[in-house]
């Protein structure tokens, strides 16, 4: 916990520096509100691989300033968290380009801005933040949806969450829709994961609203890795714990992938780029490329 009493709270801001985020899993991203000071509190503590504190949709228009200030806070008091920490602005129109200002001083990993358009706020957001942190995006809007494999601009732009249910509306399509084995929904996935991996992109599954439903969550889950997706939008601790292990890579699979990198790299340092191993048979380059990705996955 970063205070030990939430009934008094310090008045002004702290000066602790988060020590960097110490791995680059993305497996599950959990929402916050930062306005439940009993959630915000644990941020240093959680079993989520990111942890995305929200000012945007779930913050009445009145609330918003008290939810900046929370987060401040607790960010400026806080030592060291095992996630990943993004805060999620408003549109850079609604108050986002303001809100970026003034946490540039804070200590996080990221800024997620809500309902790009187009390359141009890609650039704005990128101007207005500092150098030392990520630029996240949610991708909501149909003209985001159509240009986001042209997005990839700028190494700083590393992730794309997809906001299915905003989404839809900008299409002018029912979320009732979003069913398994909708082809509609399956296409919006995966022309959101190849365009994001055209553009360099870290992509971001959508949200599932039904926090009890465990059963149909996992389902999604399953589903979307099969597709190819490493990672989930979460709304709490029983999503984020079925995330974590429905993407998490087996034992077989991670071994066999340190197998190939020594073997590669022992052969192609005699200038031999394809060979047959005795355990995983024919074994050359884009092999080897593809062991490297699931290495990568799981730092």
């Amino acid at each position: 916990m970063i205070f030990k009493n939430l009934t008094n709270l310090p008045t002004s801001y702290g000066t602790q520096r988060k020590t960097p985020c110490s791995h680059t899993r993305k497996r599950s991203n959990m929402m916050l509100n930062p306005l439940q000071l009993k959630h915000l509190n644990r941020i240093d503590k959680s079993d989520a691989d990111m942890i995305t504190l929200n000012l945007e949709d779930a913050i009445a228009p009145s609330r918003k300033k008290e939810a900046l200030h929370n987060i401040a806070l607790f960010l400026s008091y806080m030592k060291h968290s095992n996630s990943f920490i993004i805060v999620r602005i408003n549109p850079l129109d609604e108050g986002g380009a303001e809100e970026i200002a003034f946490l540039n001083d804070f200590t996080f990993d990221a800024i997620r801005v809500a309902k790009i358009e187009n390359i141009a706020q890609v650039q704005q957001a990128l101007t207005l933040l500092s150098k030392d942190k990520e630029l996240h995006i949610s991708l909501e809007t149909k003209e985001a949806f159509n240009a986001l494999s042209t997005f990839g601009i700028d190494r700083r732009l590393t992730v794309a969450n997809l906001g299915i249910l905003d989404l839809l509306t900008s299409l002018g399509l029912p979320q009732s829709i979003v069913t398994q084995g909708n082809p509609t929904i399956d296409y919006i996935l995966s022309k959101f994961l190849v365009d994001a991996k055209t553009a360099g992109i870290h992509p971001i599954s959508f949200m599932f609203q039904e926090y009890n439903d465990t059963e149909t969550f996992t389902a999604w889950c399953k589903h979307e890795k099969m597709m190819g997706f490493t990672s989930k939008a979460c709304m709490g601790p029983k999503q984020v714990s079925i995330a974590n292990a429905t993407f998490h890579t087996d034992e077989h699979t991670l071994a066999r992938a340190k197998h190939i990198k020594i073997a590669f790299e022992r052969e192609s340092s005699k200038d031999n780029n394809g060979f047959m191993d005795d355990q995983y048979g024919f074994i050359d380059e884009p092999i080897y490329r593809d062991a490297l990705l699931v290495l990568k996955e799981e730092n």
